[in-house]
């Protein structure tokens, strides 16, 4: 990662990692910035949708964020921009926890943490902008393209969502890809047109 060619990235990719740390080995109590949609909607505690984004309940979840984040960020920012990087990246963060705050706002034991929204949201506008690409879901070590990995994965959210009882916020997985395919396709001039192209030329 070049912090001069794709400094968004880098920053807060470093931002995200040093918050996350200092919240996994400090003795503070930083419970007030996860997300809990209790405090968002009768406590008006909005900076819950940003903070959460950048904490980690434990090591492998932090890793595992940003070694996913790390593979798409840089270029994806250097394909559409630093600021309409940082708009997308934000935007999904907010967007991805939105349906848990409507489902969970009169749970006070309801919290959430992590980057992956915003990340799923950066992985989907990277296949929007490179529907060629080709990913892996680990530990399959077999190549899919883009459009059957983006299937798979929303199919994948969608039951996880109603039957998995694993603890994973698996509706901010689901609507952070969604709002990252979007918001590239309105943000980047024929980003659509061009995969929709690629898509028909494939099949």
């Amino acid at each position: 990662m070049n912090i001069i060619q794709t400094p968004v990235s880098a920053i807060i990719m470093m931002l995200t990692g040093a918050f996350s740390f200092f919240a996994l080995y400090s003795k503070y109590d930083l419970r007030k910035f996860l997300f809990v949609p209790y405090e968002v909607y009768y406590k008006k505690r909005y900076w819950q949708f940003l903070s959460s984004g950048f904490l980690h309940a434990d090591l492998v979840h932090l890793m595992f964020n940003m070694i996913t984040y790390y593979f798409f960020a840089p270029q994806f920012e250097m394909s559409v921009g630093s600021f309409p990087f940082l708009i997308i990246y934000l935007t999904c963060m907010i967007l991805a926890d939105v349906p848990s705050l409507i489902k969970n706002k009169n749970n006070p034991n309801y919290r959430s943490l992590g980057a992956s929204g915003a990340v799923a949201g950066i992985i989907f506008g990277s296949l929007l902008i490179n529907p060629g690409m080709s990913l892996m879901i680990f530990p399959i070590p077999l190549d899919i393209p883009a459009p059957a990995f983006a299937i798979l994965y929303l199919t994948y959210c969608i039951i996880a969502k109603r039957f998995a009882k694993d603890g994973i916020n698996h509706s901010a997985h689901l609507w952070g890809s969604i709002a990252g395919f979007f918001l590239t396709m309105f943000i980047v001039h024929d980003s659509f047109r061009h995969f929709v192209a690629v898509i028909l030329k494939a099949l």
